[in-house]
């Protein structure tokens, strides 16, 4: 237990001095105009203001579910317990692992067909919850637009991705688990860090669209701002792409995604439909943020370190489990796939207690990209706009405690309250005053 403590400890440490080594200056990211204001600007006041336009009812409502997903962070974790005991209980697991070895000889086709039925099965069994949490309660709080069949029909897509991409990485896994019987868990964590760095690259142009229709934003002065915001920032994109999330969700979104060359600016229909072109932008801005300030890198960085301590507390917690109940449950050890239930189980226990520690990882580059997307889009009532937007689903004021824990974006007070500050400090700026830049939300 010792070990494990210090291990734990570690991971803090790791992450915190490998991220303070590496946040850039958000003043250096991009040139802002240095000028004192114009006019007395009371930053409280146009924070409140926008606050405002939430009614009451809005507010309980977006802060009701958002502090119901506090919960789900805890069943998600027991619902995967609970599963993943029962395919190791009852022997469940070792039937399948027996069934693939009388299929075949092949070790890696035996991995291949146990993972199959993993993933299948374990699908089947967290469908009630996946059911409640996906679509009752989305439908709940009037966030979803899926009927119960088209639903369903995006959780065959999913389970279809996940059965290709799943099955080859478990095949990859265990066969460098079986090689490296002593560091197989340094090896492990390798190919789970390259396998998700490849998910990254192609996930733009090859799964994105395998639930959504991507498509070429019409020409229009918005696309053509887009596009010199782009340029301006060295963003290797000669297009922007619209898709059709309104099919699933009410939510807005945009993202600059991709890896090595994969790179792609997208936004959503809902985005172009329910906002404003300096919301449009301010919300861009920011995904440019993303791009230009290397958090895709960053982020698997920082995962790398965190899967790496995740598979030493899995090794650790496999022998230990395995010493005790490994008969019970038919293991023959970390090589044999049967203990796939047993490794999830663990990685779920280790991921839970690192929640914060992600969040904060998370939360910090999206404040730093709120920062860029500020400086790159000059829209700061179109940034605060969005932020209002969002509330629909993420809880706008919380306590300090409470936004450290559980926050992995800057809640949304947070944001406008950024937004008015560096408008405050930009009133002199021609391309802050101008239009409804500065128009207060009363005015609107």
């Amino acid at each position: 237990m010792k070990k494990l403590t210090g291990m734990l400890l570690l991971v803090f440490l790791a992450v915190g001095v490998v991220w303070a080594q590496t946040v850039p200056d958000p003043a250096a990211a991009q040139h802002q105009v240095s000028t004192a204001p114009a006019a007395h600007f009371d930053v409280n006041a146009a924070t409140e203001a926008y606050m405002a336009e939430l009614s009451p009812a809005q507010r309980a409502s977006s802060d009701a579910y958002f502090e119901g997903g506090y919960w789900l962070i805890l069943w998600d974790l027991l619902v995967g317990l609970a599963v993943a005991w029962l395919l190791l209980g009852t022997r469940l697991s070792a039937r399948m692992r027996n069934l693939a070895e009388r299929i075949t000889r092949l070790r890696w086709l035996q991995t291949a067909i146990y993972a199959l039925q993993y993933i299948v099965l374990t699908s089947l069994l967290m469908l009630p919850w996946s059911l409640y949490e996906g679509y009752f309660r989305e439908h709940q709080y009037g966030l979803s637009n899926l009927t119960l069949g088209g639903w369903f029909g995006e959780q065959i897509k999913g389970l279809i991705v996940g059965l290709i991409l799943g099955t080859v990485a478990l095949v990859i896994i265990y066969a460098v688990i079986r090689r490296a019987t002593r560091s197989w868990w340094l090896w492990g964590a390798g190919v789970v860090i390259v396998f998700s760095i490849f998910v990254s690259t192609i996930a733009p142009v090859y799964l994105m669209p395998v639930f959504n229709t991507y498509k070429s934003l019409p020409d229009s002065p918005l696309k053509v701002q887009i596009l010199s915001m782009a340029r301006a920032n060295e963003i290797p994109a000669t297009d922007v792409y619209w898709f059709d999330a309104s099919r699933q969700s009410k939510r807005i979104s945009a993202n600059v995604s991709g890896l090595f060359g994969t790179t792609r600016i997208s936004l959503n229909d809902n985005l172009l439909k329910r906002s404003s072109p300096e919301e449009i932008k301010a919300v861009l801005g920011h995904e440019m943020g993303h791009y230009v300030l290397n958090h895709g890198y960053k982020d698997i960085a920082f995962s790398g370190i965190i899967i790496v301590f995740g598979f030493a507390f899995v090794q650790w917690g496999f022998g230990w489990a395995e010493r005790r109940w490994g008969e019970r449950w038919g293991l023959r050890g970390v090589g044999d796939v049967a203990g796939l239930p047993l490794i999830a189980l663990l990685f779920s226990i280790f991921m839970f207690f690192l929640t914060p520690v992600n969040n904060t990882i998370t939360r910090t580059m999206e404040a730093e990209a709120d920062a860029f997307g500020l400086n790159a889009a000059r829209q700061p009532d179109g940034f605060a706009q969005a932020a209002v937007q969002l509330s629909e689903y993420r809880k706008m004021h919380p306590g300090p405690v409470e936004e450290y824990l559980f926050f992995d974006h800057p809640s949304g007070w947070q944001r406008i309250h950024r937004a008015m500050v560096w408008k405050g400090e930009n009133l002199n700026d021609p391309t802050v005053r101008s239009g409804d830049a500065i128009a207060p939300p009363g005015a609107r």
